[in-house]
């Protein structure tokens, strides 16, 4: 190999596949869906779980343990690392204002927790729904006051 044979393997950008655009290039006809079979059909969506016929990963491994899903707790977890890096000494920190922050996003239908990672040098007054011990060990250390919000 040369110095100037290096980059002839290389495609950064490789092309898209244009089907149905004639025989000739090799994408014609079937359009790479070969013959007949409910995946030759239109609107066929292909369910990425299905195994061709074998029973499913999600079927075959063991289940274990109990789930309450249906009465389970959904919080956003925040640490107190993250609000130590975001905010100035003296905020008032609550649900609003972390999200538009972008520190709590999607949907938590019971609210925030506070979790008691890293050192906290400021004070702030921190509303949420729950906290740990150490987070409100840690808040009450550096000054702050953790108010839990009903």
């Amino acid at each position: 190999m040369q110095l100037h044979d290096v980059d002839q393997g290389i495609h950064k950008h490789k092309k898209r596949k244009r089907i149905g655009r004639g025989i000739g290039s090799g994408h014609g006809k079937t359009s790479g869906k070969g013959h007949k079979g409910h995946s030759s059909r239109q609107g066929f969506k292909y369910n990425a779980l299905f195994e061709g016929g074998q029973m499913p990963l999600a079927r075959r491994v063991p289940k274990r343990g109990f789930v309450n899903g249906a009465f389970r707790k959904d919080y956003a977890i925040l640490n107190l690392s993250a609000i130590e890096a975001c905010y100035e000494a003296g905020a008032v920190i609550n649900e609003e204002v972390l999200r538009t922050r972008g520190l709590v996003k999607g949907r938590h239908d019971d609210g925030v927790k506070i979790l008691g990672e890293g050192e906290l040098t400021k004070a702030f007054t921190v509303h949420a729904h729950k906290f740990s011990e150490s987070a409100v060990a840690k808040i009450v250390a550096a000054g702050g006051t953790a108010v839990v919000v009903q």
